[in-house]
């Protein structure tokens, strides 16, 4: 009998994930565990890259997408994926949610969303409008909470669990989350 392979991490993310959590550890004396408890370890972390050495936040950047992508994906679960011509990777979630980890983290180490880098979230388009109400009804939150890791996590997982009650609803069974938007109305709320 053949065995259930789950979706495959890619090597070279499995490996950057890996230096990630071996120049963290050196760095601040604390090794990041993959998880929700050390991710405010790595934000710490990636506070104290030097913004005027390219090189470095070049590496660190490929090696902190490899890194926040696997604890999001282990959280959530969901897959890694080829992200087109600039080989770039997403992680996609099993609702179709998907973020270029890469960006993410770009934009944390700047606290500034930067030309050129996908540092947003995608959806299917039929989600969409959801995702978009989902965000619109979320807090404000400072500027260093916004581009941290950690406030981009607690997004996905909000994000992601609407998305899972909209789909429950479409699929005519109860939703589980009162934020669920009216699925009749597939259109967005505000120009796109």
């Amino acid at each position: 009998m053949v065995g259930f392979v789950d979706d495959p991490v890619p090597a070279r993310v499995r490996e950057y994930a890996d230096q990630a959590v071996t120049y963290v550890r050196r760095a601040l004396g604390v090794t990041l565990e993959y998880d929700s408890d050390t991710l405010p370890v790595f934000d710490h972390y990636l506070r104290t890259v030097p913004e005027d050495q390219a090189s470095m936040i070049e590496l660190v950047v490929a090696i902190g997408g490899a890194y926040f992508g696997e604890v999001v994906r282990r959280r959530l679960g969901g897959r890694w994926e080829p992200g087109g011509d600039d080989g770039e990777w997403r992680v996609v979630l099993p609702t179709g949610l998907n973020f270029s980890p890469t960006g993410f983290v770009a934009s944390a180490i700047a606290q500034a969303d930067l030309d050129g880098l996908d540092s947003e979230l995608d959806a299917p388009p039929r989600m969409r409008p959801y995702v978009q109400r989902a965000l619109e009804r979320m807090g404000e939150v400072s500027i260093e909470d916004y581009y941290s890791l950690c406030g981009r996590l607690d997004t996905l997982e909000h994000v992601h669990e609407v998305l899972v009650a909209v789909a429950a609803q479409m699929l005519g069974k109860e939703p589980s989350d009162d934020e669920a938007p009216d699925p009749a109305s597939d259109e967005p709320s505000g120009p796109n």
